[in-house]
């Protein structure tokens, strides 16, 4: 089992029909030189990665964009029904909207959406700010986990203060049963993220991160270097899941990177399947 646990579906072709929220898009995501994608498009994208599943990551940031979402969690939940046996969707809220809680109430108990993504570095909140309660109850509630965004962050009008991995820890401390992962290994503090893995086992990550020389070179500074592969393949290796951050990088590329570091075979299944089916607790629809 393959599973890509990081991915933003913004310019998939069947959510595309609005050429005016196409470019918002393009502008607030900083990705300009993609087209749309048809859906047989990042099918055989899948197999050429050798990916089973893509966690679907919606883009809610309405009280910043005049009201409009991004990515809203209907279409997440369209693009899910569409491909129930390759997509696992996630739900989106701004936490400034007033309607917040009852669209998170709405995403997984109608619309079946399994886990919640923030990111406070774009909505400007840190994790504890005593808004997000309300969401991380209701998280509890269903029993979702929750992906935020840590670390840098490559889109216009982010702050990088927010999302510094240990931003997290009193969140991870105070609320043991929420399963939470800092996306992006939390670069480029990769070892704070490994500090608050090693204490909390309720804290993941995802390799989702971004590299600007290329995959298998950057995941060979961030995993064998920045935080070495023994810490991986000894003690964290229950709480890495492959993430590819696609469409911003190919995840061809990232899925062979991945795989050409030298982990144990059994720390790899682990990284490209196991652990994200732990962290999900199961993934809707899969087939016997």
């Amino acid at each position: 089992m393959f599973i890509d646990m990081h991915v933003h579906p913004a310019f998939y072709e069947p959510i595309n029909q609005d050429s005016e929220l196409e470019e918002l898009r393009h502008n607030t995501l900083d990705i300009h030189k993609n087209g749309t994608a048809p859906l047989e498009h990042i099918f055989n994208q899948m197999k050429c990665a050798g990916l089973d599943y893509l966690c679907l990551l919606p883009e809610d940031y309405r009280t910043q964009q005049g009201g409009k979402v991004l990515v809203s969690n209907e279409e997440i939940s369209q693009l899910v029904n569409m491909a129930p046996d390759k997509f696992i969707g996630f739900a989106g809220v701004d936490p400034f909207a007033e309607d917040a809680a009852e669209e998170l109430e709405k995403a997984f108990a109608e619309l079946k959406l399994s886990g919640l993504k923030l990111h406070p570095g774009k909505g400007h909140f840190y994790p504890t700010d005593e808004r997000m309660m309300p969401l991380y109850d209701i998280c509890e509630k269903y029993e979702k986990p929750i992906i935020f965004h840590s670390g840098m962050s490559w889109e216009p009008d982010t702050l990088t203060k927010y999302c510094r991995p240990e931003m997290f820890e009193e969140l991870a401390a105070a609320r043991p049963k929420l399963k939470i992962c800092l996306a992006h290994f939390g670069w480029p503090w990769c070892r704070e993220t490994a500090m608050l893995m090693l204490k909390y086992t309720n804290v993941y990550t995802d390799t989702g991160a971004l590299y600007f020389d290329n995959a298998k070179e950057f995941y060979t500074q961030m995993l064998t270097r920045d935080v070495p592969m023994t810490w991986i393949d000894r003690s964290l290796r229950h709480q890495v899941m492959f993430g590819s951050n696609n469409p911003r990088f190919e995840q061809i590329r990232m899925a062979h990177a991945i795989k050409e570091l030298g982990f144990r075979e059994s720390t790899l299944d682990l990284i490209c399947g196991e652990n994200a089916i732990e962290f999900l607790g199961g993934i809707p629809n899969r087939k016997a």
